[in-house]
C-alpha cells in the first residue's frame, strides 16, 4: 500500500465527496482531423474550469458534485454530456443560456471559430444556486469555489453572470459551518471570496501579473504576493508559475515543490488539475502540506495529455513520490 493507496476514501471508509461551484460551464466544440488524415473528427464536450476539476476529481475516486446553472439548447446538451461522465449534477434550469466556443485544431493549434458567452443569471437564479451549493457543501467536507465562465478564456476579465457578492456569501457561510473552502479565481471574483474568507488559494502567476498583483512573475513579486493574499482573508496560498517550480504559502513557511521535468503536449488546464488534486487530497484527510505534493503531481502529468482535467489516480501517486518540496 503507497503514502497515496488511500485517495477517494475517508477515514471511515466512506467515499470522499468534494463539491465544486461552476456557475455557468461551457459547452466546447472542437474540430480535429483524424488520425489517418482522410477526415475531420468534431468533438462536443463540457467544459470550464469548474467541468475540468469535477472531472479530475471523478479520475481520482472523489465523488463529486457540480453545482451550477444549465439554460437554453446549451444547458440541454452539457446536462447530458455531465451526467455520461458519471458527474453528479445540481443545476438550476434558467432561461438564459450556457456560453459555447468552437475551436479549430486542425492546424495543430487552437483557432477560435465561433464564440458565446452565458447570459446574466436572474435574481431567483442566484439565490437558488446558493442554496443548492451551500446544501451540497454540507454534505461534503470541501468545496471548491470556480469562477463564471467565459468563450475568450481570459478568466481575469469575465462578464458577471452572476453577482460577486454570491462568492462572499458562499466563502462565508460555508466556513462558518466547518467546510474547507478551496478557490482557484482572479480579478474581482477572487477579491469577493477573500471578503468571506478562504481556506485555501490557487491562482497563476500569469494571473497575479494580468490583475496588477505582481509587477513581474519573479520569485520575490510571487512571495511578496502570496503574503498580501493571506493578510486579505487566504489561510494558505498556491501559486502555478508555467513551467517553473510552484510556490505555496503555508503559516510562515513558503514550499517550492519541483516536479520532474516533461515535454508538454497541451499546458492548458494544468493549474485546474492542480486544484482538484488538492481539494482530492484535503477531502480524504492528507494534511495540506501533502495535499500540494498530490497536486503539483497533477499539474505536470496533465500537461503530457490531451484533454483537460485527465489523469489516473495511480499515475499521480506515482509521480507525487517523486515530487521534490523544500521550504524557502
Amino acid at each position: 500500500m503507497g503514502p497515496w493507496s488511500h485517495l477517494g476514501g475517508t477515514a471511515r471508509g466512506d467515499p470522499a465527496r468534494v463539491v465544486v461551484f461552476a456557475p455557468t460551464p461551457l459547452l466546447t466544440v472542437t474540430i480535429e482531423s483524424s488520425p489517418a488524415g482522410d477526415e475531420d473528427e468534431v468533438h462536443l464536450h463540457p467544459g470550464g474550469q469548474g467541468v475540468w476539476i469535477a472531472r479530475l476529481l471523478a479520475s481520482l475516486a472523489v465523488d463529486p458534485v457540480l453545482c451550477a446553472t444549465l439554460g437554453g439548447e446549451t444547458g440541454q446538451v452539457l446536462k447530458s454530456l455531465l451526467e455520461a461522465w458519471g458527474i453528479e449534477v445540481r443545476a438550476v434550469a434558467t432561461a438564459g443560456w450556457n456560453g459555447v466556443y468552437i475551436h479549430d485544431r486542425r492546424s495543430g493549434g487552437r483557432v477560435l471559430v465561433a464564440a458565446k458567452d452565458a447570459s446574466p443569471r436572474s435574481r431567483h437564479d442566484v439565490d437558488e444556486l446558493f442554496g443548492i451549493t451551500f446544501t451540497a457543501g454540507l454534505e461534503a467536507s470541501v468545496v471548491v469555489l470556480g469562477g463564471p465562465e467565459t468563450s475568450q478564456l481570459a478568466r481575469a476579465m469575465v462578464p458577471e453572470a452572476v453577482p460577486l457578492d454570491l462568492y462572499e456569501r458562499l466563502a462565508r457561510d460555508l466556513r462558518g459551518n466547518g467546510i474547507t473552502v478551496v478557490a482557484d479565481l482572479c480579478g474581482d471574483v477572487l477579491d469577493a471570496a477573500l471578503r468571506g474568507g478562504i481556506d485555501v488559494l490557487k491562482v497563476s502567476d500569469e494571473e497575479l501579473e494580468l490583475t496588477g498583483l505582481v509587477p513581474d512573475r519573479t520569485a520575490p513579486s510571487v512571495i511578496r504576493a502570496m503574503e498580501q493574499l493571506r493578510g486579505r482573508g487566504a489561510g494558505a496560498v498556491v501559486v502555478t508559475c508555467a513551467e517553473r517550480p510552484i510556490l505555496a504559502a503555508v503559516g510562515d513557511v513558503v514550499y517550492e515543490l519541483r516536479a520532474p521535468r516533461v515535454g508538454p503536449v497541451d499546458d492548458r488546464g494544468a493549474g485546474d488539475s492542480v486544484t482538484a488534486a488538492i481539494a482530492a487530497a484535503l477531502a480524504t484527510g492528507l494534511d495540506l502540506v501533502e495535499a500540494l505534493r498530490f497536486g503539483a503531481a497533477a499539474g505536470a502529468l496533465n500537461v503530457t495529455r490531451r484533454g483537460l482535467g485527465s489523469g489516473s489516480r495511480r499515475e499521480i501517486g506515482l509521480l507525487a513520490r517523486h515530487i521534490d518540496v523544500r521550504e524557502m
